[in-house]
């Protein structure tokens, strides 16, 4: 067996490596002809045409529909962004605590928040409130409702009038993101913090740390590296998640750009669509891409990894330090 072969992989062969070149060649001329078929049946139908793809050459329609969708897409998922980092590290934290009074409503609201669909949970936020704030308005906790909406929740635009809660679509939005994702990150954070070799904590502790040291001096600098893949990965998910908003009227990108362009311009679905698809995937890759230097400097301003450290082998010694190492041993 060659020693490049691991586990779960042989290397290939001679012939096995003629026969993947065969494949690989027989593959990209069949995606190709998929690809000049699709481009020659748009053609045929006339989706090439110029007066479809004349309008995302006006400086009007970006100044009055794709850049303030864009803006407005960018602001819910900025806002749920650090508002979901906050939840899930606050919770993925509780799940890991020593209190079962902490530990377990901690797990019980990420693993329910986790479970409801993100669209159900907008659809709660937005329309719910309106139908029971009137019967809490007139409860013991009529004061504290409204209380909370002038002082809080007036924040994010919500309003009270009359013991009526008025939810904005962009604040119904932030609070399915939030809520789901911060979930979803929580489940990171936890899983995260336990990837750490034990053997980290257990030397913190012999040294006389207490566990809130343990935990902010040793463990979570080497999770959040480990973490960093996982917590991308959902914030890209979470920006593209702020399309859901079109169900409920908030004016995000695909709103202003899939909903209201074609009906004003001959119905051109397939070029907004496009459009606002490249939008979505520059973005994507200028967030992976930070994220991708992020995780390079936060490995390189650390002399050790966490993964390193528990192999049990430890990096070797220093020239020199062996022979210190068994000479101070021996004077002992």
């Amino acid at each position: 067996m060659s020693k490049e072969a691991n586990v779960l992989f042989d290397a290939p062969g001679p012939r096995a490596q003629a026969r993947n070149r065969v494949l690989t060649v027989v593959s990209a001329i069949a995606v190709l002809g998929v690809v000049a078929a699709l481009i020659w049946r748009l053609a045929d139908k006339g989706q090439f045409e110029g007066e479809l793809w004349s309008p995302f050459i006006e400086w009007q329609v970006w100044d009055n529909l794709i850049l303030p969708g864009l803006w407005n897409t960018l602001r819910a998922a900025a806002l749920a962004s650090v508002l979901a980092l906050l939840f899930g590290a606050v919770f993925g934290l509780a799940r890991l605590s020593d209190h079962w009074w902490i530990r377990i409503p901690a797990g019980a609201v990420v693993e329910f928040f986790r479970a409801i669909p993100l669209l159900i949970l907008i659809f709660l936020a937005f329309f719910l409130p309106n139908k029971i704030s009137p019967v809490i308005a007139e409860s013991p906790f009529g004061q504290f409702q409204r209380l909370s909406v002038e002082y809080f929740f007036s924040i994010f635009g919500v309003e009270i009038n009359a013991g009526t809660i008025t939810v904005p679509a962009f604040a119904a939005v932030v609070f399915g993101l939030v809520m789901y994702n911060g979930s979803v990150l929580a489940e990171v954070v936890r899983a995260g913090v336990l990837s750490v070799p034990k053997g980290q904590a257990e030397a913190a502790y012999s040294i006389g740390l207490r566990k809130n040291g343990v935990m902010r001096l040793v463990l979570l600098p080497q999770a959040v590296t480990a973490m960093m893949p996982a917590i991308v990965s959902q914030l890209v998910v979470l920006l593209k998640d702020t399309a859901l908003g079109f169900i409920i009227a908030y004016a995000e990108l695909l709103q202003a750009g899939f909903k209201q362009i074609p009906p004003n311009y001959h119905n051109n679905l397939i070029q907004a669509g496009l459009v606002v698809a490249v939008i979505y995937i520059a973005i994507n890759m200028a967030l992976s891409r930070l994220a991708t230097l992020l995780e390079r400097r936060s490995r390189r301003s650390r002399k050790s990894a966490a993964t390193t450290m528990g192999t049990g082998t430890g990096a070797p010694p220093a020239p020199g330090m062996a022979a210190t190492s068994s000479a101070t041993g021996a004077s002992a």
